[in-house]
């Protein structure tokens, strides 16, 4: 029996979150707005909590009752860490991560969107970039999971003029973290986007493999980013003995990540139909060797009318 819990916040507080704009340049005034909304936990679904992250950033803090713990940051919906039991985090931050409101987080979980990598905005599109507010928390068996919200508004429309609402929910279960992306068209016209889950999990990159690609289309942007080859997958284990840049065309629905830390993850989804698999090596020299970065992706063109919606799931688990 799922538990939910809506946010009703004394009116103090909630006008003031009602209200706050998404847009970072304004952000650090409902930064602390935001934050208070954690007192009194009554207001979220047991295992549910908001509390001030680094930089001073609201922060999301989920935690199982079989001992799974994960972090989401309202900036950019980034979901920083994911330990589970034993107490080991998974997903990798960078060690240049900026936790300034300004700045996209680098590492955990971010959002691409409405844009995956480079083209007529910035880098990755603005969800990453933006305030995104929570609208439910609730508990299943005792595992908590908490869905975020955002809309457009002056900043995101000013790269790209349309009206949009993103719902993106996150659960913590034992084993495990699943997140829920549904993108509405709440325009009047029609709008075109790609999106990426751009996931970084803590490795060992001289042992890491991802099983699962072998017969897929590729586009390996090295030697030259802008000019992807075109080519098809024949290993059945893609290891990292260098740079990779590399989409994955048509990828199944379920990848085995081995992180060369003595984890094994299976990455599954429904509804992402790519995969990007990145490792920077010496061009991020101080931490190349700790993180891999295997993303669920959907790299065609997206096309949504007004009322329309699209739905992408992902599972990250421990086995």
């Amino acid at each position: 029996m799922a538990a939910s819990c809506a946010l009703t916040l004394p009116s103090a507080i909630s006008v003031s979150i009602s209200v706050s704009s998404n847009s970072p340049r304004r952000f650090r005034r409902s930064r602390r707005v935001v934050a208070l909304a954690s007192v009194g936990q009554k207001v979220y679904a047991p295992g549910v909590a908001v509390s001030e992250g680094n930089g001073g950033l609201p922060k999301i803090y989920l935690k199982s009752p079989h001992g799974s713990e994960a972090e989401i940051y309202l900036f950019g919906a980034c979901i920083t860490s994911w330990k589970v039991p034993s107490g080991k985090d998974l997903l990798f931050v960078r060690p240049d991560a900026v936790f300034n409101g300004q700045k996209p987080i680098s590492g955990g979980i971010p959002h691409c969107f409405p844009q995956f990598g480079p083209g007529t905005m910035q880098q990755h599109g603005f969800a990453r970039n933006m305030n995104w507010s929570i609208t439910d928390s609730e508990a299943n068996e005792g595992d908590p999971a908490v869905t975020l919200e955002l809309k457009d508004d002056s900043y995101s429309r000013s790269m790209w003029d349309f009206s949009f609402q993103a719902l993106y929910k996150v659960a913590l279960h034992s084993t495990s973290l699943s997140t829920t992306l549904k993108i509405t068209n709440t325009d009047d016209k029609p709008f075109s986007f790609n999106s990426a889950l751009h996931s970084y999990f803590s490795a060992s990159i001289s042992g890491v493999s991802v099983k699962g690609l072998k017969g897929c289309k590729t586009l390996n942007k090295d030697p030259d980013p802008k000019n992807p080859l075109e080519g098809k997958e024949e290993r059945e284990e893609v290891t990292f003995p260098g740079f990779v840049d590399c989409i994955y065309l048509g990828a199944p629905s379920e990848l085995t990540l081995d992180n060369g830390l003595g984890d094994k993850i299976v990455i599954s989804n429904a509804n992402w139909s790519d995969a990007v698999l990145w490792n920077p090596h010496l061009q991020m020299e101080a931490c190349y060797k700790d993180f891999v970065c295997v993303e669920n992706a959907k790299i065609e063109t997206l096309q949504l009318g007004p009322n329309q919606s699209w739905v992408a799931e992902q599972k990250i688990e421990l086995i």
